[in-house]
């Protein structure tokens, strides 16, 4: 029988907390990838708490995951877990990184405008560190047939908004690197899928512009009458990563209470 065990990129809050505490919850090891600072420390060890509690394991690395230097001391240090486990294998890889720059392309004050670095870093952390932590993980064979891939994606892969340009621009870079990581990985029984949440009342989300307004918006137009919980999320992955789903890949899989084909 395999061990299990969950990466999960951005644990420490928003979606990437919810399905760490309901995987471990079903008996799932943590490994948690995240970027706190001292303030925000103590909410991760209480997370930390709470999964040892229910009776597995939680590491946690506290680096910029989008680091290749960083992501090669993780899952080293990952190797050093493995050891003396039976059958260790990451059965679920969670992509729920949220770190980026919301600023306009274009303004009449240049310095208020996204620059290079900015737009770059936007789109490495949040699409393409994807792509290099699914190559790192399959050179280690960490993963095998039957594990799962996630990736958080939004309506702002396909809409735009003030000063979220960057964001929306990665938000479909990564739903497009599922598409290829799904093709890829196929033949090994892999499967990835981007999970489009509907509006949900995160810390990210929080620093989005006139989030506010699309809250109330949504509110008014979902079908169920509320915006979407990261426990919505989470218990859409704890229903279907054990399960022989990998005939379901490629796709953006809608989990919004409707949201998405619903309006005034």
């Amino acid at each position: 029988m395999d061990t299990y065990y969950a990466l999960i990129l951005g644990a420490s809050s928003g979606f990437g907390k919810a399905i760490s505490l309901a995987l471990a919850k079903d008996g799932v090891n943590i490994i948690g990838v995240h970027l706190d600072r001292a303030v925000t420390m103590p909410a991760v060890e209480e997370e930390i708490a709470l999964i040892k509690s229910y009776g597995v394991d939680a590491h946690f690395f506290n680096v910029n995951a989008a680091d290749p230097n960083r992501r090669a001391d993780v899952l080293n240090a990952v190797e050093e877990i493995f050891k003396g486990k039976k059958n260790p294998t990451i059965r679920v890889m969670v992509h729920s990184l949220a770190f980026g720059t919301l600023k306009k392309f274009v303004d009449i004050d240049a310095t208020l405008q996204i620059n290079q670095k900015q737009l770059e870093m936007t789109m490495d952390v949040m699409a393409n560190s994807l792509v290099y932590w699914t190559q790192d993980v399959m050179k280690k064979k960490f993963m095998k047939s039957g594990a799962k891939i996630y990736a958080l994606t939004s309506t702002g892969g396909s809409r735009v908004i003030e000063a979220y340009g960057a964001v929306s621009a990665a938000k479909a870079c990564l739903e497009s690197h599922i598409r290829q990581l799904a093709m890829e990985l196929g033949q090994k029984g892999i499967s990835a899928n981007a999970i489009l949440a509907g509006v949900t009342d995160t810390p990210a989300a929080r620093k989005i512009p006139n989030i506010d307004i699309i809250m109330d918006y949504t509110l008014h137009r979902n079908a169920q009458g509320r915006l979407t919980h990261p426990e919505d999320i989470a218990n859409f992955i704890l229903d279907n990563y054990k399960r022989d789903s990998h005939w379901m890949t490629g796709g953006i899989v809608h989990v919004d209470g409707g949201e998405s084909v619903t309006g005034f």
